[in-house]
């Protein structure tokens, strides 16, 4: 590995830490420049899902005051993460590399699809959250189910490609919960960081020959920094700026995808 794509990787943990502070979907910066490196996919994601645990840390504790309050409801989806992440590792590392290679480009394209409309989910979730009357505690049984059976299903996509996870659990507590639009984002934070764990974790033991240690080494770098960053300064940027980096980086990965 050269020094020129070690400092992209690094860079490209960077920006993922950061976005996935704000926004969700920093995979999509990181996975696809791994990939447009030469690493296979399957070593790409799990070499990402390795590294970006440093960023999940980061990002959560730069959110963890918005995360009081919420844990009545929280002890109910963090099995749920775990449980699904679980599964879906499980999945990545049984279920041969080519239906991986079919896999993933209809997930990354999913991805790109929702990091495009994650404005209007996200607007949405806020106007569900500002109609609502009732108290953000104030969850009925059916509700929960609902939400943990989702939470669930965003765990075993995230599991097996983390892409989109953020955005993915965003529109799902939109939906069911009568919660603020940060509180939120500080739930997906914790879930999402929980999922990357369980994740890194089955990767390490089943597979650790198959991780690229030191791209997983850069990007925890990278998002490192990225996270306390994205946590303290992203509500600063342009959501659009950022999104449209995603974008971009994603079209690139799809084409090497798809022409390797």
């Amino acid at each position: 590995m050269s020094v020129l794509d070690m400092v992209l990787i690094a860079l490209a943990g960077v920006g993922a830490g950061a976005i996935n502070a704000v926004v969700g979907s920093g995979t999509l910066i990181t996975f696809p420049t791994l990939v447009t490196l030469g690493l296979p996919p399957v070593t790409a994601t799990m070499s990402n899902a390795v590294g970006l645990v440093a960023g999940g840390v980061s990002g959560t504790w730069g959110y963890r005051r918005e995360l009081r309050g919420q844990w009545n409801r929280l002890r109910w989806q963090i099995p749920a993460s775990l449980v699904g992440a679980g599964c879906g590792a499980w999945l990545l590392l049984h279920l041969p590399e080519k239906v991986f290679l079919q896999i993933v480009p209809v997930l990354l394209i999913l991805a790109l699809a929702l990091v495009v409309v994650g404005p209007r989910i996200q607007a949405w979730a806020k106007r569900r959250a500002e109609a609502s009357g009732k108290s953000v505690d104030h969850v009925s049984a059916a509700r929960m189910t609902a939400l943990v059976a989702a939470t669930f299903a965003v765990g075993v996509y995230g599991g097996y490609f983390t892409a989109a996870q953020g955005i993915l659990l965003i529109a799902a507590m939109g939906a069911l919960l009568p919660e603020d639009m940060q509180r939120m984002n500080a739930a997906k934070n914790l879930l999402s960081l929980l999922v990357n764990i369980v994740a890194a974790v089955a990767y390490t033991v089943v597979a650790f020959d198959r991780i690229s240690w030191v791209a997983a080494g850069l990007i925890a770098i990278g998002s490192l920094i990225g996270g306390f960053v994205g946590a303290h300064y992203g509500r600063r940027l342009s959501p659009n700026v950022l999104r449209a980096v995603i974008v971009v980086v994603g079209l690139i990965g799809l084409w090497r995808l798809l022409t390797v």
